[in-house]
């Protein structure tokens, strides 16, 4: 047994190297992400089924619904796989359930790490990510709603300026655009004013076609590209604490997945100790 409690056959039958506490600590760990990932599958199937056909399919790579349910759908089979692993005790789940953690959490970290390193790329790819959801912006209520919160909360318009609105065929500015909302922006680039009661959602109306320091009387004229960058500068703490808090729920399930795996082993050594030396005389 390596050093470990040799059990003499009939006075310890009954005795375990597997712990209650780890065993039922890890399902109700596991337990509670299990239907937490239920309620993201649910809230993402129902805000798709909401959509049309045509304008669900029109952005999928970053429909928030889509990207909801992917992430809520992982969720659940690798928290079912630790809840029945480690209920049934189960060597092979848990094993699948420890893996799963280890390789999303080293994703994680190398995401991280090549953000920082390739900042400049990141900040492209974020700028095409923007400026392909300005262009279906009307396609989508949910990146509609989503691109005005961003506008609204960190004061910008557009990528990297409000012109950038002239690539919706909505708020394009050429002269042949038959649309009523030609060479203006969306509401929330509008400045508001506190006061105000009601939300004046036509404010942006022909912006475009004004210069850029008359444009910043009446909207916000900076693009959220600068404004995200600079908010990501400006809040490395609360960003660092939100990383350390996704990271500490994968680091608990993994040390306590492996723990127990050692544990699992250690009783099928214990019983095949017990059984192959059952009816030995000398024991």
């Amino acid at each position: 047994m390596g050093g470990r409690r040799r059990v003499t056959p009939g006075s310890d039958e009954d005795y375990t190297f597997v712990s209650p506490v780890v065993k039922y600590l890890l399902f109700i760990f596991n337990l509670i992400f299990w239907m937490i990932s239920l309620v993201m599958v649910s809230i993402g199937v129902y805000a798709r089924m909401m959509k049309h056909a045509e304008a669900a399919l029109a952005c999928l790579s970053v429909d928030p619904a889509v990207m909801l349910m992917v992430v809520g759908v992982l969720m659940f089979i690798i928290t079912f796989c630790g809840c029945v692993g480690s209920l049934r005790e189960n060597i092979c789940l848990l094993q699948t359930f420890c893996i799963c953690l280890t390789v999303i959490f080293l994703l994680q970290l190398v995401a991280g790490i090549l953000g920082f390193i390739f900042a400049d790329k990141a900040r492209n790819k974020v700028t095409e990510i923007i400026n392909n959801a300005i262009v279906h912006y009307r396609d989508d209520i949910d990146l509609q709603n989503l691109i005005d919160f961003g506008q609204k909360e960190f004061g910008c318009c557009g990528g990297v300026t409000y012109t950038d609105w002239s690539q919706n065929m909505y708020f394009n500015c050429n002269k042949e655009n038959p649309s009523r909302e030609r060479c203006s922006v969306p509401f929330s680039c509008c400045i508001m004013v506190k006061d105000k009661m009601v939300i004046n959602t036509m404010c942006g109306q022909d912006m475009q076609e004004l210069e850029y320091i008359e444009a910043g009387n009446f909207i916000h004229t900076n693009g959220c590209i600068d404004k995200l960058v600079n908010w990501i500068h400006s809040n490395l703490f609360l960003l660092g604490g939100i990383a350390l808090g996704l990271a500490i729920p994968q680091l608990v399930g993994i040390l306590l997945s492996q723990i127990l795996i050692n544990q699992i082993k250690d009783q099928i050594e214990l019983q095949n100790y017990n059984l192959k030396h059952r009816f030995d005389p000398w024991s």
